[in-house]
């Protein structure tokens, strides 16, 4: 049984940083690529970043340079630090399985808002 619980949301101004952290239960952990994904208000959910089991990372081009994702595989927990923030940053933010598997419909959390103010 996988269970997703996301944590370290917030109210920032913009410019300002948060760490995100996504605590993982389950046994496949290890096995998995991962990623965060974040969902705006009247917007579509969207990848933000993904990582591999090895530590490969990717992001979307409007965090790359600001946002860094990070595993702990004995910790079974997945982070995302986000720095520089902007308002169009704002969102609900969700872990889940990433790579060309994920994410699956069935892991989603709850999500942690993040909410960046001018």
């Amino acid at each position: 049984q996988v269970q997703l619980v996301e944590s370290g949301g917030g109210l920032v101004q913009a410019g300002g940083s948060l760490r995100l952290s996504c605590a993982f239960s389950g046994s496949i952990f290890s096995i998995k690529p991962m990623g965060w994904y974040r969902q705006a208000p009247g917007k579509q959910r969207e990848l933000v970043a993904g990582i591999t089991v090895g530590g490969s990372t990717n992001y979307a081009d409007s965090v790359k340079g600001r946002f860094t994702i990070s595993r702990d595989n004995v910790k079974k927990t997945v982070y995302l630090q986000m720095n520089s923030l902007r308002p169009e940053d704002t969102a609900v933010y969700y872990c889940n399985i990433g790579g060309p598997m994920g994410p699956v419909a069935r892991y989603w959390g709850q999500g942690t808002q993040v909410t960046v103010s001018s």
